[in-house]
């Protein structure tokens, strides 16, 4: 939570804008240090603007509000740094949106482990009009994760974050292998 900061200054003080009627007027004067107070934390938070819109250097109570701006609006739970990297990556995520490249990076920002994903998809090239087609024809993916990571993780968050990442007609499935010791 912002508020006041015991023995925050303002870099430009009320008092010495009025006219030189009020200047030995100690009312006003206590006034006008009393707004002072009050507005010195907006004027450090102003002047502050490009450190709260950066994810490395963002207050942690504000990373998942800054998450909600770049299109993550639910991340998973997870430690701070790695929330920071997620959203600093936020822009990856989105270009390589629907792409096996996109969930890997999804899975490795929200789990610290890279994933084993197959996809059903295939592409090919033919100077035949009808040839047999790669892949099979219903779209699905499989995403084979380390158990050890999977255990430790947020699953319902990195569902979350998978169903942002895979087109919506895509099926897919989340496997934790390996030993679950």
């Amino acid at each position: 939570m912002r508020g006041t900061l015991d023995g925050l200054s303002t870099p430009h003080p009320i008092g010495t804008t009025l006219p030189a009627l009020y200047a030995d007027d100690h009312v006003a004067m206590q006034l006008c240090a009393g707004f002072d107070e009050v507005l010195a934390p907006i004027f450090a938070t102003l002047d502050s603007l490009p450190a709260y819109l950066s994810p490395a250097t963002a207050p942690a109570d504000l990373l998942s509000w800054l998450a909600g701006w770049v299109g993550l609006p639910d991340p998973p739970r997870m430690p701070e740094e790695s929330l920071r990297a997620l959203i600093a990556s936020a822009w990856q995520l989105h270009a390589w949106s629907g792409t096996v490249r996109g969930i890997q990076l999804a899975v490795r920002l929200a789990l610290g482990a890279d994933p084993e994903v197959t996809d059903s998809g295939g592409t090919t090239w033919s100077s035949d009009p009808h040839p047999d087609l790669p892949g099979e024809a219903a779209a699905n993916v499989v995403i084979r994760v380390p158990a050890a990571a999977a255990r430790e993780a947020d699953l319902p968050g990195l569902r979350r974050l998978l169903g942002m990442v895979i087109p919506a007609h895509v099926s897919w499935r989340l496997v934790a292998v390996g030993s679950p010791a």
